[in-house]
């Protein structure tokens, strides 16, 4: 069983909370219509989820976590927006305890990644989507990232990450494998796309920098960087700052890209 790498510090939910249907599931909107019952797996704060519920409105859509209490986040954001169409539920997505054929649309951002057997999730998420319905998985590929200046500490970030992440089961360059685990499951009528986040303004670079500059701190990936002796305190701060030092250059860029899948069962 995999382990979640970013856990839930704010500086990691200032990242998912800026998670939208068109920045992070246009791939999927085509696909989506009034009246659609939607299963969004790996809710997270629930900002994706909100999104879907308001397009598929009368439909329903059901915000799965793994815990309980990773709902509350979701809870807190569907209800500030007055939605009433979305149930939640806890479940792991190796073995969902859904009915085959529940669902029009089963949907999972940034969830792959992070699971312990990712062809096992992709074929519960096909069983459980009805005929003629479509599975949606979008997932980073960190090592497909890219920025300017190239700091020396950026690469170490990457080289820590990549670490930690594995270190916990996951796998880090998901997106690139979509496809191919997609196909492991068994599944034929596939579609696979990529798409980016850019981040090139100032305002852009202040925030997804200093995001990084604290989640490196203070984020349970830092946690674990440190209990494993994968990297020291000093080590964390100057990745950190040199994050802040992107973040100020006026010619900085970062582009990361995602591989998507949209699967129609």
């Amino acid at each position: 069983m995999a382990t979640y790498t970013h856990g839930h510090h704010e500086s990691v939910l200032r990242s998912h909370r800026w998670r939208t249907a068109e920045n992070s599931a246009a791939y999927l909107l085509p696909h989506v219509s009034s009246g659609a019952t939607v299963l969004d797996i790996g809710c997270g704060p629930g900002t994706i989820t909100a999104d879907l519920a308001a397009l598929v409105t009368p439909g329903r859509v059901t915000a799965l976590e793994v815990k309980e209490e990773a709902l509350e986040l979701a809870r807190a954001e569907i209800t500030r927006r007055g939605l009433t169409n979305v149930d939640f539920a806890a479940g792991d997505v190796h073995a969902l305890d859904i009915p085959d054929g529940t669902y029009d649309v089963v949907h999972a951002h940034q969830v792959l990644q992070h699971v312990g057997d990712p062809v096992a999730a992709l074929r519960e998420m096909a069983r459980v989507t009805k005929p003629g319905g479509v599975v949606a998985v979008r997932d980073s590929d960190y090592k497909a990232f890219a920025w300017f200046p190239e700091l020396p500490e950026l690469d170490e970030w990457m080289d820590l990450y990549q670490r930690v992440a594995r270190g916990n089961g996951g796998e880090p360059d998901a997106g690139r494998r979509l496809l191919a685990w997609a196909h492991a499951a068994g599944l034929t009528d596939v579609t696979a796309t990529s798409s980016t986040w850019c981040f090139a303004t100032q305002p852009d670079r202040d925030w997804w920098g200093g995001m990084w500059a604290d989640r490196v701190l203070q984020s349970e990936m830092a946690a674990t960087a440190l209990a494993t002796g994968a990297a020291t305190e000093a080590g964390l701060g100057r990745i950190s700052a040199a994050w802040r030092t992107w973040a100020a250059a006026p010619d900085g860029w970062m582009s990361l890209l995602h591989g998507e899948l949209i699967v129609r069962v």
